[in-house]
């Protein structure tokens, strides 16, 4: 599990990872999800994206299916969609 729970915010976005101070260098990717359609489903998705290495923040926001990755460095596709299958969801691809 990733070092700090997600949570959701007001908006009804979630996240996790800790500070949302972008890191030097990071890199920051956007994924379409489908099947989320609640705060639970985006805590759900941020929670096993957050455990990938080097991943510092995920927000996922369900009315866009849209599941935003900071990562020190690019990410493998396939352990994206790894972990979103594992959440219970399923990755269409990189946007």
């Amino acid at each position: 599990m990733a070092e700090n729970s997600s949570c959701c915010t007001p908006d009804g976005s979630c996240q996790t990872g800790g500070d949302a101070a972008v890191e030097v260098g990071a890199v920051t990717s956007t994924y379409k999800v489908t099947g989320m359609t609640c705060g639970h489903c985006e805590g759900a998705v941020s929670s096993e994206i957050g455990e990938i290495a080097g991943v510092s923040a995920v927000q996922a926001v369900a009315a866009s299916g849209l599941v935003t990755v900071t990562s020190k460095a690019p990410l493998d596709e396939a352990a994206v969609r790894a972990a979103v299958d594992e959440a219970g969801y399923e990755l269409v691809g990189q946007v």
